[in-house]
């Protein structure tokens, strides 16, 4: 028996990761750490850059990875998590990296579409699009669908230049990502490293999507756990609206949703006060410091930039479900950590 975060004290370590030791007030480490895995989960992993935000998602992924009974998926945009796949330190780690990620087109609402393209849906190209998306299933079908309307040939042709725009981005497939891919006893790490924001939001979209549409519809049995790094980047496309339906609706099917960040400020509201796990490394701007404080639990007697660590790899822990507070350090990774900074003397020969 031992303290679960997110389940509480004397609680069975089954299906319950291990993620590091309790840390005393004079630093010395205690007895092991351990997070639910059981039931589904809103977590927010934030730290400044340089003190384990990512190395610890990493460690939250080996443990789902090994974990029966859900689907853990890791969006992954700096290109850091195919080391997961890599020979692991005790249990080997199952994974399946995709570096080519593609999604179903009609998975973005027209809305979205107009927004993914930078067209106001008042415009003439941006309501043949909106139109298009509305009565369409692929890229091809959207192109043909514009091209008989009876619209003006400028607005034709700039909606059908928006329309090869995405098409050139390589992320629509009418057979991309789906649940039943998704949803296997592996993690599936989504590499979206060589994409820039608009369709790397598009795969993001589509793969919160197609998890959650697949647990309401009760198509895939398995509990998704989507982590994602550098989260900030998903607040402000159109990713923005799947995550959000997660954050508010993904505990009834059963979907969590693990966000790392090192600008808590540049989430959304929704994400730091639906979140029932914080983890928190070191963060000293201002402005991030601020929005954990806006949703800071009344049960946390002092301010939470008072009781933050200094050294990489030790956290503070709420556990918003006990209504607890851990001072922490994460384990080492199982798994090479891809994300460390690179040097120069490295490259140099000087080390």
């Amino acid at each position: 028996m031992s303290f679960v975060i997110g389940r509480g004290s004397d609680a069975e370590e089954e299906q319950a990761g291990h993620i590091g030791q309790y840390r005393a007030l004079d630093g010395s480490r205690g007895a092991d750490l351990y997070l639910d895995l059981d039931g589904p989960h809103a977590m927010l992993i934030v730290g400044k850059r340089g003190y384990g935000k990512s190395f610890t998602l990493g460690v939250v992924a080996e443990e789902l990875a090994r974990a029966p009974g859900v689907a853990p998926v890791i969006i992954d945009p700096m290109g850091v998590f195919s080391t997961l796949a890599e020979p692991a330190e005790g249990e080997p780690v199952p994974v399946e990296v995709i570096d080519d990620p593609a999604v179903s087109a009609d998975v973005l609402d027209p809305r979205s579409w107009c927004s993914l393209l930078g067209l106001s849906p008042e415009s003439g190209a941006g309501s043949l699009v909106w139109e298009a998306a509305q009565q369409t299933r692929t890229l091809e079908e959207m192109r043909l669908h514009v091209e008989e309307s009876d619209a003006p040939g400028t607005e034709k042709r700039s909606a059908t230049n928006h329309i090869n725009l995405a098409e050139a981005w390589g992320v629509f497939d009418p057979d991309g990502l789906d649940a039943a891919t998704l949803s296997t006893s592996e993690i599936s790490v989504i590499d979206v490293s060589g994409l820039d924001s608009a369709p790397m939001n598009a795969v993001c979209r589509g793969i919160g999507e197609a998890l959650y549409r697949a647990r309401v519809d009760e198509r895939i049995d398995r509990l998704p756990w989507v982590l994602i790094d550098e989260a900030h980047t998903f607040f402000d496309g159109v990713a923005q609206d799947a995550l959000h339906t997660i954050l508010t609706r993904g505990r009834a099917p059963g979907v969590s949703l693990v966000l790392a960040t090192q600008r808590p400020s540049a989430v959304s509201e929704t994400a730091i006060s639906q979140s029932d796990v914080l983890i928190s490394h070191r963060l000293t701007a201002e402005a991030d410091l601020e929005a954990l404080d806006e949703a800071q639990p009344t049960y946390m007697e002092e301010s939470l930039d008072e009781r933050l660590p200094t050294e990489p790899g030790e956290v503070v822990v709420i556990d918003d479900a006990t209504e607890t507070i851990h001072a922490a350090q994460i384990r080492f990774r199982d798994t090479p950590h891809g994300g460390g900074s690179p040097s120069a003397r490295e490259v140099a020969g000087l080390e």
